[in-house]
């Protein structure tokens, strides 16, 4: 595991919570926040060397980790804030007028309905587009503008999203965070075989 992979933090309970940076686990560590273990990917770190013995200091991490905090965390009526990166990755880098795949330089937000029309800035209300196809829809609704939607969008979960902004995923971590989703999750299906 190289140092630019982020460590899946988990709650007391063992929920996933967030991701942190090596440094931010390496701080855990050694104030004794972590609890347990649950990935089978590690990475050494090597700090300073003593002066006296000229030995080098060292700590393995681990790519999940549980830490010591007590605070409780909703499941359930979680929205999680809406970036055009993750809406992107939602829809799977896909235009949802015209299905073809793009760079994330050649997609936009769209809104469904548009803002100026009453819409709402929302999971709900916002697709990714290509930019011809956005352009094409302007400030007009569906039925105005004749097109339709390949795909309904969705919020996705905590877990979802935590899946969303994951930047390099290691498939230790992808399993656990895939186990805590549901069967019927589209952003499982994406990211399992069968």
């Amino acid at each position: 595991m190289d140092i630019t992979k982020q460590i899946l933090r988990l709650n007391y309970a063992g929920l996933p919570i967030g991701w942190v940076s090596y440094q931010t686990a390496v701080r855990l560590y050694c104030n004794n926040q972590v609890t347990y273990e649950c990935g089978n990917s590690s990475l050494l770190i090597r700090g300073g060397a003593n002066k006296i013995s000229g030995n080098q200091s060292t700590i393995v991490i681990n790519s999940i980790v549980a830490t010591k905090n007590y605070n409780k965390i909703s499941y359930r009526d979680y929205t999680p804030p809406l970036t055009n990166t993750t809406l992107f990755k939602r829809d799977a880098s896909t235009c949802l007028y015209c299905g073809e795949s793009f760079s994330l330089k050649s997609l936009s937000r769209d809104h469904i309905i548009p803002l100026s029309k009453g819409g709402q800035d929302s999971w709900m209300n916002t697709v990714t587009a290509c930019k011809r196809c956005n352009n094409h829809k302007g400030n007009m609704t569906l039925d105005q503008s004749g097109m339709t939607l390949l795909a309904v969008p969705f919020v996705p979960s905590r877990i979802e999203y935590l899946i969303l902004r994951g930047r390099t995923i290691l498939a230790d971590q992808m399993d656990f965070l895939l186990s805590h989703v549901p069967k019927s999750s589209l952003i499982r299906k994406r990211y399992t075989l069968g």
